[in-house]
């Protein structure tokens, strides 16, 4: 048998799925909290050059992120050749809450991600979701899935990598090689992290430069970092690193744009700076990352000190996989109509994949229990 080790930290959402896969597939394994242990998170830059968990080792090979393909590849099962009344792509809130409406309309169901939780694992602090005064995303997630896996349903951890018609059926391809049959499919994939556009981005991605503060902010206790972003989610994550960090710098494009609460809690801490019209034009270091280059709006340039860099401006919709499938609008948004129909007979969309205006957690999980109900209905529909 493989000894299997999980390096993780603890508000990781990346390191829950793996665990979560492991422990899914009855794989016995090792976890250890970097984030707890300093010695550990050394280890773990050392094994992967990586400055983000998880880090799993399977014997002497060593598996950085969590790794759908490969994990699939090393303990996952082959999935059976059935056809599921409803296939639903992605578990953040609008795929999950689909999840438990179809469940409990008693229908054949199968969620398909590549986490669970989606961008909602990322929110240090929510605070206007009913029934909770403040919950972290990771926590609400967390109460999303025990929910989801206490019904009738399948939830595989996979990347969709196409969709295709075939008759009345719907082909859903996976990156571990796996192609799933549905007779009808909700779309709830949500957003990916925008990226900054400047050289040297992928080199230095994991090696100090992070699209999750949850996942890596412990990492850099008592280091310099930067937060990129002025929206609600880079004053949040600058909030949360000033308590964490040596020193946070704000690097605003141009105004700030979050709620005024936020603003306030920035200017009354003493280790934030902000930086407004500013914009990163370039990363520096060696192996890791240590410090930007900002230009402001009149071309003037500064050099800031920065160990790790946290980028939050905004989100693209994850549509890149469709090819035409469905209608999009100009924001690569997917098309829907007021009951979550998109362009297709027999697929729906919910969530902050599709053009519904208001991006909230409680409105996707709406969108969700709307999709789920016309899934049911058109299922329904197809038997008669």
């Amino acid at each position: 048998m493989s000894k299997v080790t999980v390096y993780s930290t603890k508000d990781c959402p990346s390191c829950t799925m793996a665990t979560a896969f492991l422990e899914k597939h009855r794989v016995p394994f090792e976890s250890i909290d970097t984030s707890a242990d300093p010695k550990a998170a050394q280890k773990m830059i050392e094994l992967s050059g990586q400055q983000g968990g998880p880090v799993i080792t399977v014997d002497d090979e060593v598996i950085v992120g969590f790794d759908a393909r490969r994990l699939n590849e090393l303990f996952g099962e082959p999935a059976p050749g059935q056809i599921f009344d409803v296939l639903i792509v992605g578990a953040g809130p609008a795929g999950l809450t689909a999840g438990e409406y179809c469940a409990r309309k008693l229908l054949m169901t199968m969620i398909v991600s590549e986490n669970i939780g989606g961008q909602a694992l990322e929110s240090w602090a929510i605070e206007n979701y009913m029934g909770y005064r403040m919950v972290t995303g990771e926590d609400l997630m967390k109460k999303f899935e025990e929910q989801a896996k206490n019904l009738d349903l399948r939830l595989e951890i996979d990347q969709v990598t196409g969709i295709f018609g075939e008759g009345n059926l719907f082909l859903v391809k996976t990156l571990s090689g796996t192609t799933l049959q549905a007779k009808c499919l909700i779309l709830a994939q949500g957003k990916r992290p925008r990226k900054l556009g400047v050289p040297g981005e992928e080199q230095y991605l994991g090696r100090g430069l992070s699209v999750c503060s949850t996942c890596d902010g412990p990492l850099f206790r008592a280091k310099k970092v930067a937060v990129v972003g002025g929206g609600n989610s880079a004053l949040q994550t600058a909030i949360e690193m000033s308590g964490i960090a040596q020193s946070v710098s704000l690097i605003v494009r141009s105004t700030i744009r979050a709620d005024p609460d936020y603003q306030k809690k920035v200017e009354s801490k003493n280790n934030i700076t902000v930086y407004l019209h500013s914009r990163v034009s370039t990363l520096h270091g060696g192996r890791f990352l240590t410090g930007i280059t900002i230009t402001d709006e009149k071309g003037g340039e500064q050099v800031v000190s920065a160990d790790g860099v946290f980028v939050e401006i905004g989100w693209l919709p994850n549509t890149g996989l469709l090819g035409g499938f469905v209608e999009l609008n100009k924001e690569k948004e997917i098309v829907v109509d007021i009951n979550c129909h998109t362009s297709r007979k027999g697929v729906f969309a919910a969530g902050d994949v599709t053009s519904v205006k208001g991006k909230q957690i409680i409105i996707a999980a709406g969108e969700g229990a709307k999709a789920a109900l016309e899934a049911s209905e058109y299922v329904m529909k197809m038997g008669t």
